[in-house]
C-alpha cells in the first residue's frame, strides 16, 4: 500500500446508517408499550422494577426496531457476498533487471486484485505497485475458492499505477463495473482487499472528495491523479483491490492512504474504476497506453494579477502562451492568450491540473472547454489528439 508523504489530520465520520438508525428511534417513545409505573421514574429504577409482560413488550419493541435497521443493513450484506468471490490475493516476488535482488534480498510484495471482464476474457486489475517488474511464474494469485495460479501475461502503467493480470479459466465469477463519474461526496462505499494478509476483508465508509490529486506517493512515479478519497479502512494488502457502491459495483481501485503511522487514519485513496478500465482496455489491445494531446503551450507564471486583468474575480485556470501548429487546439480555434477555465466539465484550477485532466481524457473524445477570452467567457468544443502521432515528446497538454 503507497503512503502518501502528506501530514493529514484525522476526522471521525459516523455511518449515516447507524445514524438514522439513531435518530428514528429518537422519534418514538421508548418504551411504548411499557408504560412506567411510576410517573418521573428513571430508565435506571424501571430497569429493576419492570413486570414480565413489560419487559416482553420491550423486546417486542425492541425486534422491530432491529429488523427496521437489518433492511438497510442487508444492502451491506448483499453487496459484500456479490464481490467477494471476485477478490483474489496477490503476491509477488520482486527483482531488479539483472536479476539481482533489491538490496542484497528479494522484495516480496502483498496486496488484492479484482476479477473483470473486458472484451469477454477475464482480467484481473490491480495497482502496478503491487506486482512491477515482476516475471509472471514470481506472480502468485490466490482465488476466494483457494485456487492458485500465475497470470498468462501482466500490464503495468507507472504513470497511473494500474496493473492488469491475464487469467486463463471458464468458470471465474467476475466483478460488475459501475460509473465512477456518477459517484457523490457523501456515498457509501466498501473496501475489500488483503489487509495485513487478511484475504476478504470488508470495512465500510464514504466517499470523503473527489479529484484529489498532486499526492507525494511512495516512489513519486504517478504523474496522472485523479483520487477518488475515503474513510473506508485501507491498510497495507488493500493495495489492488475494489472499492465497491452499494449495488455491488466496482467504482474504484484502493492504491494509497494518508498516514502518520503507516497504516489506516482514515485517509485512503482509490484510482477511479473508469480511468483504470479505459488503461486496462489500452494495456490488453495495444500493450502501451496513448496519451491524449491537446497541442498547447502553458504559462506557468500566470498570477493573480493577470487573471484580474482577463476578467477573472480570482486566479484559477490555466493561460495559454502559444498554440501547436497542426494541433487539436488551433482545429479547436483556441488563441494564445485565452485562459482555460473548465475542461471536460472539470474546473481547472492551474496549468498542472490542466495536464492532468488532458493526460487522463481518452484519445479522440470531443470535449468542452470553457475559456476567458477579452475579458468574456466562452465556449470551445475539440477533439482530443494521440499524442503518440502528434507529439511523442511532449506531454499532453504540452507546456
Amino acid at each position: 500500500m503507497r503512503r502518501v508523504r502528506r501530514r493529514c489530520s484525522v476526522i471521525a465520520v459516523q455511518s449515516l446508517v447507524c445514524l438514522a438508525a439513531v435518530l428514528g428511534a429518537q422519534t418514538q417513545p421508548a418504551v411504548a408499550q411499557a408504560p412506567a409505573t411510576r410517573t418521573g421514574a428513571s430508565a435506571l429504577e424501571l430497569d429493576g422494577n419492570m413486570t414480565p409482560q413489560q419487559r416482553d413488550a420491550l423486546y417486542a419493541s425492541l425486534a422491530k426496531e432491529v429488523a427496521d435497521y437489518e433492511r438497510h443493513h442487508n444492502i451491506i450484506k448483499t453487496a459484500a457476498r456479490l464481490v467477494s468471490p471476485t477478490v483474489v490475493h496477490i503476491e509477488a516476488e520482486i527483482r531488479d533487471s539483472g536479476g539481482r535482488p533489491y538490496g542484497r534480498r528479494t522484495v516480496q510484495e502483498a496486496g488484492s486484485g479484482v476479477l473483470v471482464e473486458i472484451s469477454g476474457a477475464p482480467y484481473v486489475l490491480t495497482n502496478r505497485h503491487v506486482i512491477r517488474d515482476a516475471k509472471l511464474n514470481d506472480i502468485q494469485i490466490r482465488f476466494s475458492d483457494g485456487r492458485m495460479t500465475h497470470p498468462t501475461k501482466s500490464w503495468g502503467d507507472p504513470d497511473t499505477d494500474v496493473g492488469v493480470l491475464a487469467v486463463h479459466g471458464p468458470d471465474y465469477v467476475t466483478a460488475r463495473i459501475g460509473n465512477s463519474d456518477a459517484l457523490e461526496v457523501g456515498d457509501m462505499v466498501l473496501a475489500v482487499g488483503s489487509p495485513f494478509g487478511l484475504s476478504h476483508s470488508i470495512t465500510y465508509g464514504i466517499i470523503s472528495a473527489k479529484g484529489r490529486r498532486d499526492l507525494e506517493l511512495g516512489d513519486g512515479g504517478v504523474r496522472f491523479q485523479d483520487f477518488i478519497q475515503t474513510d473506508a479502512s485501507i491498510n497495507p494488502g488493500n493495495s489492488g483491490g475494489p472499492l465497491i457502491n452499494l449495488r455491488g459495483e466496482v467504482v474504484g481501485i484502493n492504491t494509497a492512504i494518508a498516514s502518520n503511522s503507516g497504516f489506516n487514519e482514515g485517509i485512503g485513496f482509490s484510482i477511479p474504476i473508469n480511468i483504470v478500465v479505459n488503461i486496462a482496455r489500452q494495456l490488453i489491445e495495444h500493450g502501451v497506453v496513448t496519451r491524449a494531446y491537446l497541442g498547447v503551450r502553458l504559462d506557468s507564471r500566470f498570477n493573480a494579477q493577470q487573471a484580474l486583468e482577463a476578467g477573472l474575480p480570482r486566479l484559477t485556470g490555466a493561460r495559454l502562451l502559444r498554440i501547436e501548429p497542426g494541433s487539436p487546439a488551433e482545429a479547436a480555434g483556441l488563441q494564445a492568450g485565452d485562459v482555460i477555465v473548465q475542461f471536460n466539465g472539470q474546473r481547472v484550477d492551474n496549468d498542472n491540473h490542466l495536464i492532468n485532466i488532458v493526460g487522463l481524457t481518452p484519445v479522440g473524445t470531443e470535449v468542452s472547454i470553457i475559456i476567458y477570452r477579452d475579458r468574456q467567457p466562452m465556449t470551445i468544443r475539440a477533439k482530443i489528439g494521440n499524442a503518440n502521432e502528434t507529439a511523442p515528446a511532449q506531454t499532453p497538454a504540452q507546456r
